[in-house]
């Protein structure tokens, strides 16, 4: 496994692999990997010929007042793993490297962000485009995989690769849960036991709105307020609820199949997202 610390060397390695007629899968992370991550990496695995996991805290796409700071880190224990999955390459660059210091040009998506988390989270989505596109640049992958947990990411992602061109096929893979129903998250190691409890009011939540969609439910306001009632319960303090359409990420009246049901909610300090596809 190759250690890949600046663009100029990721971008001279991919150029080699695209020459010699390979196919490269790139797998974006913010580190700390978890099993989650780990099934990005498999599924990745079956979709090309090598794997490039990158490993890059942005530092755009957090707020002031959000987590940068703690963000979870672990460089020596995500090379382990990647190295036991057999990634070919960590691209693991700094800030400094990523951003100049009078770095001035920024991707926008200007629709499918502004709700849900772009709504919540100001600037984010801002820095969540600019930075895959500079890791796309780098990396210059074939495909890319993300995963159904940030289901608005992918959406966006999704929608900047199609109306910028980029010659790159987006996998979303599905969310891996604890046995318990958790959704793995980075941020679960920063969870109290108590918090962790709580947290599980997410996909209890998710629970009951498929199940109310199966019974017949199908007015939204019903199933948010129950959704809302369940984190209260849960000692959750509620972020947004969200029933959107993936199409549009615009809020639906009535459920139907393929309804996107979104969450995020704070575990003490630590803001937590779910979701569900009914």
């Amino acid at each position: 496994m190759k250690i890949i610390t600046t663009p100029s060397e990721m971008q001279a390695w991919s150029r080699e692999r695209l020459i010699a007629g390979e196919r490269i899968a790139c797998v974006p992370t913010m580190g700390y990997l978890h099993e989650g991550h780990l099934s990005l990496v498999r599924r990745a695995r079956t979709a090309a010929d090598r794997v490039v996991l990158t490993l890059f805290v942005n530092p755009t796409q957090f707020g002031p007042g959000e987590d940068y700071a703690i963000y979870p880190r672990d460089p020596g224990r995500d090379r382990a793993l990647c190295e036991a999955e057999g990634v070919d390459v960590i691209f693991m660059p700094t800030a400094a490297e990523m951003y100049a210091p009078d770095a001035s040009t920024a991707v926008v998506e200007e629709a499918l962000s502004r709700r849900l988390c772009g709504a919540s989270r100001p600037g984010h989505f801002r820095g969540v485009c600019t930075v895959v596109s500079k890791l796309f640049n780098c990396v210059r992958p074939d495909v890319a995989v993300f995963g159904q947990k940030d289901a608005q990411q992918a959406l966006v992602i999704k929608r900047m690769v199609r109306d910028l061109n980029f010659p790159i096929e987006i996998i979303v893979a599905p969310i891996v849960r604890e046995p318990d129903g958790l959704a793995l998250s980075s941020r679960n190691v920063r969870l109290s036991a108590e918090e962790r409890k709580s947290a599980l009011g997410l996909s209890r939540a998710l629970g009951m709105a498929r199940e109310a969609f199966a019974r017949g439910e199908r007015d939204a306001a019903t199933v948010r307020r129950r959704i809302e009632e369940e984190l209260a319960a849960s000692g959750l303090r509620t972020d947004y609820v969200e029933i959107v359409d993936t199409g549009t990420m615009e809020p639906v009246a009535q459920l139907a199949p393929g309804v996107l049901v979104a969450l995020a909610a704070f575990a003490g300090q630590t803001r937590l997202i779910d979701n569900c596809e009914l």
